[in-house]
C-alpha cells in the first residue's frame, strides 16, 4: 500500500512538472540579434485601442506580451508616443467614433498599462487627444489622475527631471529618464507635451546643455513632429495655444543640441499602405552630427479609423553591443499568436525594418 501512494505521489510530481513548464516559444515570436543587446519597445498611439471596448484586450495583449519578453528581449523601457485615448474629457460616447467615454478610456489606458507596473519602466507623451475636451481646445487633461508619480515604483530608478505643466504643477507630461550600459554608457530619454510651450522648450534645452547630461545620448520623445513624407511640420491646425510645432523643436532642441541623437514621434495617420503611416529623415546638427527622426504610427492598420485600433504592431529598437547600432523592427504579438496569422507578424519593408547608426 505504501509503494502504491509513493508511485502516485511521484507521478503527481512529475505531471505537475510537465504542466508546469513553460509552453514552446513560437518562432515568429521576437529575440535579440545578439544577447549582448538591450530593447526599448515603442507602442504607437493606443487611441483606437481604447475608444471601442472591443479593442481593449489588444493593447492589453500589447503589454502582456511586453511584461512576457522584458528578459527575453532584456527591455530597459517602453515609449509610448501619444494619444493615449480619443477624448480626454467627454461625458457620453460619440456613436459615430467610439462606443466608450472619456472615463472608460482612460480607465481602459490604465488597465492595459498595469501589465508592466513594477516590472519595466513606461514613458507616455501626450497627444492632441489627450488634451481638452475633444481634441486640444485646452491644455487640460485627465492624464496625472491615471499616471501619477508613485503609479509605476520604478520610475524612481531611472526619473531625473521634471517640469511643470500650464497649471504649474510638476507632472510627467515633461519629464527626463535616464538609463545606463555598459556599452552605451548614459541614455536620456527627454518626454515632451503635445506642441510644447516656450518654457518647456527652454526647459529641455536647459537639461540638455546642462553639465550633468551634456555627455548623454538624448532622444526625445513627443507626439507630433512630422508627416509620413518627412515633411517637419511648420504649424498645425488646433486650438491650443501658446504652441511650437515641428520646425520650432528641430531649430530650438534638436539643431541646437549636440546630444540630441534621435527624435521618436506619432501621431500622423491615414488610410492607405503602411508606408504612408510611418516617416523618416535624418539632418545634421549644430555640430554637423547626425540626427535621426522617426515617425510611427499604426491606428489604421486594423481596418481604418473604426478598425481594431492598428492591428497590435510595435516597433522593438534594439540597441547593439556595439554602442552606435540601433535594430528598428516592427511586430505584432496579436498577429503571432495566431497559427493563421504568424506568418505575417513582422513587417520586413526598408520602412518597416532598418538600422539606424548612432554617431
Amino acid at each position: 500500500m505504501k509503494q502504491r501512494i509513493l508511485c502516485f505521489f511521484m507521478a503527481a510530481i512529475v505531471i505537475s512538472g510537465i504542466c508546469a513548464q513553460e509552453r514552446p516559444y513560437r518562432p515568429t515570436n521576437a529575440k535579440l540579434t545578439d544577447q549582448n543587446s538591450f530593447s526599448m519597445i515603442v507602442y504607437p498611439d493606443p487611441q483606437g485601442y481604447v475608444k471601442y471596448a472591443q479593442n481593449q484586450p489588444i493593447l492589453e495583449l500589447m503589454t502582456t506580451w511586453t511584461a512576457y519578453n522584458i528578459d527575453r528581449l532584456n527591455i530597459k523601457a517602453v515609449l509610448c508616443t501619444g494619444d493615449i485615448v480619443e477624448f480626454n474629457e467627454l461625458a457620453i460616447a460619440d456613436p459615430r467614433m467610439s462606443n466608450q467615454n472619456s472615463v472608460e478610456q482612460w480607465e481602459g489606458a490604465s488597465r492595459a498599462f498595469e501589465q508592466i507596473d513594477g516590472k519595466v519602466p513606461y514613458i507616455n507623451c501626450l497627444g492632441n487627444h489627450d488634451y481638452g475636451y475633444k481634441s486640444s481646445e485646452k491644455r487640460i487633461t485627465n492624464f496625472s489622475k491615471y499616471f501619477p508619480f508613485d503609479r509605476n515604483p520604478l520610475w524612481k530608478d531611472c526619473l531625473v527631471e521634471v517640469a511643470h505643466n500650464y497649471e504649474d504643477k510638476p507632472t510627467l507630461e515633461n519629464a527626463a529618464y535616464e538609463f545606463s550600459d555598459d556599452n552605451w554608457g548614459k541614455i536620456l530619454v527627454l518626454v515632451l507635451e503635445f506642441s510644447p510651450r516656450d518654457e518647456i522648450l527652454e526647459w529641455a534645452k536647459k537639461v540638455c546643455d546642462s553639465n550633468k547630461y551634456k555627455n548623454h545620448k538624448v532622444i526625445v520623445l513627443t507626439h507630433s513632429y512630422m508627416d509620413y513624407k518627412g515633411k517637419v511640420y511648420e504649424s498645425e491646425d488646433y486650438l491650443i495655444s501658446p504652441a511650437n510645432y515641428g520646425k520650432d523643436i528641430w531649430e530650438r532642441l534638436l539643431y541646437s543640441c549636440p546630444n540630441v541623437k534621435l527624435l521618436i514621434c506619432g501621431h500622423d495617420a491615414r488610410i492607405g499602405s503602411f508606408e504612408q503611416n510611418v516617416g523618416f529623415r535624418t539632418d545634421k546638427n549644430i555640430a554637423n552630427k547626425n540626427v535621426h527622426q522617426m515617425m510611427w504610427n499604426a491606428q489604421t492598420a486594423g481596418g481604418g479609423w473604426e478598425g481594431n485600433g492598428g492591428d497590435g504592431w510595435l516597433r522593438i529598437l534594439e540597441f547593439m553591443p556595439d554602442g552606435k547600432t540601433i535594430k528598428v523592427k516592427t511586430f505584432s504579438p496579436l498577429l503571432a499568436i495566431s497559427e493563421a496569422a504568424a506568418s505575417q507578424a513582422w513587417r520586413t519593408e526598408k520602412y518597416d525594418q532598418f538600422d539606424i547608426i548612432v554617431e
